[in-house]
Parts: structure tokens; sequence; C-alpha cells
């Protein structure tokens, strides 16, 4: 098992950050959704619990064979995707990442918000055993470098400059001469236990993890415009507006994928 936390600083406030995530995670997967790959929702609906109250739960199954490396490509099925089950109790989230086809594998992330600039040394409250193997990654949403596909001049957070908040640019220091500021704490396991392949399939899913958090918190504050004043209820809507759009994309890509898997098995 390999943990990480990752500390993300936002030009936010905690509760600007819950509609900004929400409206962020929405748009994005709708955006990344085509060919039959993608964000398909299966559940979003409310839950209960014991110690957190009440919350929202969701359940996706994320498609990507063909975003993969050649070397994970070439040992999964051609259609492929890894289940998301989400606990939202803002702001407290549980996260669980599992692949049916890879029993042994699983990602499981504890996140935690609040009103500082990451100087919380246990915000998730990890046990005296996981502290002692954990490591800490600061990811600066305004100079760490994002893989160039995902890269665009209008979401550069050293130019952009919101229109409604006339927050930005940003410069070096930024996370400490900021108000308001807001980290994301996230406690990120990842365990793969197969004897030979455990340490690169490990590192490798926290480096994708890592570029997932990096480009979605410079999106959310890169979008402020669009979804700075809308209420709960405001994002509800527009998630069950996206969703289905989103999820009709998938699944008929997904119809076609299976229709040429199908007339290609009848050639052979």
């Amino acid at each position: 098992m390999y943990l990480k936390e990752y500390r993300i600083c936002m030009p936010l406030s905690v509760e600007e950050y819950r509609i900004g995530q929400l409206y962020m995670i929405t748009k994005h997967c709708h955006e990344q959704s085509e060919k039959g790959e993608g964000v398909e929702v299966i559940k979003n609906e409310a839950c209960e619990h014991p110690e957190h109250g009440h919350g929202q739960y969701t359940e996706k199954r994320i498609h990507l064979s063909s975003r993969l490396p050649g070397w994970v490509q070439s040992i999964i099925p051609r259609i492929f995707y890894i289940t998301e089950k989400a606990w939202n109790f803002y702001p407290f989230t549980i996260t669980e990442y599992t692949c049916s086809f890879i029993p042994k594998f699983s990602i499981y992330i504890e996140t935690c918000y609040e009103d500082n600039n990451g100087s919380a040394e246990n915000c998730v409250n990890l046990s005296e055993e996981d502290l002692s193997v954990r490591e800490v990654d600061h990811v600066d949403i305004v100079f760490d470098e994002l893989p160039q596909k995902h890269c665009k001049e209008e979401e550069d957070l050293k130019t952009f400059q919101s229109k409604k908040t006339s927050r930005g640019p940003m410069s070096e220091g930024w996370r400490d001469s900021t108000t308001p500021i807001m980290c994301s704490y996230k406690a990120v396991k990842v365990k793969f236990e197969v004897w030979g392949l455990q340490t690169k399939v490990e590192s490798f899913a926290h480096k994708s993890v890592r570029d997932i958090l990096l480009l979605g918190h410079k999106q959310a504050f890169a979008w402020i415009d669009e979804w700075h004043g809308m209420t709960i209820d405001d994002i509800r809507e527009y998630e069950n507006l996206k969703q289905k759009e989103t999820n009709d994309k998938v699944v008929a890509g997904l119809q076609r994928q299976t229709s040429r898997g199908s007339r290609s098995s009848s050639t052979d």
C-alpha cells in the first residue's frame, strides 16, 4: 500500500468550493465523455452516515481503455471500466475506486476541506500507523505543470482574472498572501497486491491521481465565473441535466464498440 496526502490550496472559501467542485466535476465528466469513454453515472442519491449525517452518494463507471499506457492495455479487456463510489458529507468525503477485472487493485481517498493554506498536520485524522508511512505532497494549481494536452491559455492561473470576483492573476507565494484561502486535504491509499507489479502500478496510479487533482482544482477556479452565485439547488439541477447528456454519449459509444467487436469476431 502506498499512501500520499495531497494538499491543494484554492483562492476560495470552503463554502464556495462546495459549489465549484460539484460544477467542475459535472462539466469535466461531460467534456471528457466521447466515443464510449468517459464517466457514466449509475447512482446519485441522498445518503446518511451515523457520524457525518446527511450526504450524497454517487456511483460511476469510468470508461478509459484507450487512455491507459500500452502495458496496461495489453492485460485488460477491450471494454474496461473502473467503479467509483463516493460518499459526500461535505466538508468530509470518502471515495473508493475498484476494478472487478483486477480485484487486488483499489484506491481509497479520505478528504477534508478547511479554510487554511495547508497548514493542518492531520486534517483527515489518520492513524499513527498511517502517519508513519504518509508522504505529503503540496499541489500548486498555479505553477505545477500539467501534461501539454490539458493546457489551455484561458485556464492559465498566472494570467487569469475572474470578472465576477476580481480574484487573480496569482503570482509566486500566492498561498501565503491570498484571501480567501482554503485547502483540500486528500489522503490517498493505493493498493495493488501483485508481486512484481505492485510498485509500478501503485506509482503509476499516484501519478494519475495527482494529474487529475491538479487539473480539476485548476479548472474549478478557472471556471469560477460560470458557477459563482449558484446555489446547491442550482448545482443539483445542473448535475441532473448534464449527467443524462453524459450517460447518453457514453452508452451510445459503448454500443458502437460492442457492435464493431461483434462484426470483427464474426469475420475471424
